[in-house]
């Protein structure tokens, strides 16, 4: 690739092997984004840590080579564009990249930068893992019960941005034909009614479960929830879950138990002589309100759960990933009454979206939240801060860089560079621990000491 703007760096390409697993380099070129308002502050900072990390954790014989590429504000004001086209072209070529917060353009066009990258390269999961650091300020009583890695779908839900405004030609048009065709009578004000529409598919579910489930069993995680609104909206968020834990059951039966499955397993190595339908009664206190279908289908689930026996009877169930759902609306009281309850989260766009910023304020705010966009099949990644711009506090030296340096840990440890990862965790646990912070943490934390964003850096480097 030749470009007159993008200066390409001594070094070599990841790629993905014929495997399915990442071919690291030990000197990979990697490209990054510095990102729009604090974005070359926080920036400045987390390369220095990266770098760092690599050369006392590999005494030199790795080395990361840093190619930047533009978007957001820096690319549009050197006459490029918000994101250009050879941006997207090298993190497709690159595989592995990572950028900081990106201004949202004003009026037409693509409403945000970081969905554009998101579908135009298919990283259909967003990889938001959540955990507490001790000693951040937290607004909950326990913060240290929070360990959770929340997969959200990335590319479907009402985020596909498939909509059109009241009064346009395209919104009458799809509106008459919901009326007229479909015989839809549910709109309460159809005349002042925006269109939305939320596609939710089996691929794009599946995808997204397994990617969910994998992680969880190499991690050597406990559960896997699904959360969402199916309840309500059946046919999309009910259909995930459903698509979910049939994945969940024909791809991983050996290793996974379900939520439901473990209740009837319990019951019958407890109580080996159990009919089905005296199990059935067990697990469904309303089974006596229930139609004579109704009570056919649950026994029939007993039944296949008692086929299980010989592989996941007498408590070897216990050792088993458990796969379980939960409503979406409960899952946010549940998260900060019952955190320990939750640690993987397989969920949609939205519920995802909602979920994983009001997790990370539990452990303190999405300043120190990291993230990333993948796609598991081809091994594209961009990691990024997850929080906004913050244009007042731009070159200011002030704010903390924690969100991209932890999305940078995540690209070490997605490169398989699991030291240089571990190095930094450890500075940052130790740094906070001495209570040296930047403002966001020091105004809350009595007796802490005042750092800028680059003497943090500073901070963290020491303390490797």
């Amino acid at each position: 690739m030749t470009s007159r703007h993008i200066k390409i760096p001594a070094g070599e390409k990841i790629r993905m092997g014929r495997d399915g697993k990442l071919q690291v380099p030990d000197n990979p070129i990697i490209p990054y984004i510095e990102g729009d308002g604090t974005g070359p502050d926080i920036w400045r900072a987390a390369v220095r840590v990266f770098d760092s990390a690599v050369q006392k954790a590999y005494g030199g014989s790795k080395k990361i080579s840093w190619m930047e590429v533009f978007a957001g504000e820096k690319s549009f004001n050197m006459g490029l564009g918000w994101l250009p086209e050879e941006t997207i072209e090298v993190y497709r070529e690159y595989l592995v990249g990572i950028k900081g917060p990106l201004t949202t353009p004003i009026g037409g066009g693509i409403r945000s930068l970081n969905v554009a990258l998101r579908q135009l390269l298919d990283l259909y999961v967003c990889l938001r893992p959540v955990r507490y650091f001790t000693g951040v300020p937290s607004p909950v009583k326990k913060p240290e019960d929070v360990d959770m890695v929340i997969f959200r779908e990335n590319t479907e839900d009402i985020y596909a941005g498939i909509e059109w405004m009241t009064g346009s030609p395209e919104c009458e048009k799809v509106k008459r034909f919901l009326i007229e065709e479909m015989k839809v009578n549910k709109f309460r004000f159809p005349g002042s009614s925006s269109i939305g529409i939320k596609p939710i598919s089996r691929e794009g579910s599946e995808r997204l479960v397994r990617a969910a489930i994998n992680y969880a069993l190499e991690h050597n995680r406990r559960s896997v929830t699904l959360v969402h609104k199916g309840n309500i909206m059946k046919f999309t968020e009910g259909a995930f879950k459903e698509w979910g834990y049939s994945l969940a059951k024909r791809e991983y039966r050996e290793n996974i138990v379900t939520e439901r499955e473990s209740w009837i397993i319990g019951n019958k190595d407890k109580i080996p002589e159990l009919t089905a339908e005296e199990n059935a009664r067990m697990i469904d206190p309303g089974y006596e309100m229930m139609t004579q279908e109704q009570r056919g289908k649950i026994c029939s689930e007993v039944e296949d759960a008692h086929k299980l026996l010989p592989t996941h009877g007498d408590g070897k169930w216990k050792k088993l990933l458990l796969i379980r759902d939960a409503i979406a609306d409960i899952t946010l009281q549940q998260v900060l009454t019952r955190a320990k309850e939750f640690d993987v989260i397989a969920t949609m766009n939205l519920e995802g979206d909602f979920l994983s910023d009001a997790v990370a304020a539990q452990v303190g705010g999405i300043g120190i939240a990291p993230g990333a966009n993948i796609n598991f099949i081809t091994g594209h990644a961009i990691f990024e801060a997850t929080h906004g711009t913050a244009p007042k506090y731009a070159n200011l030296d002030m704010v903390n860089p924690g969100s991209v340096i932890l999305s940078g840990v995540m690209m070490l440890e997605f490169m398989g560079w699991q030291e240089a990862a571990d190095m930094i965790i450890g500075a940052i646990n130790k740094t906070i621990g001495q209570k040296r912070v930047t403002y966001d943490f020091e105004r809350l934390m009595p007796g802490s000491t005042l750092l800028k964003c680059s003497e943090f850096a500073d901070a963290l480097i020491e303390n490797m």
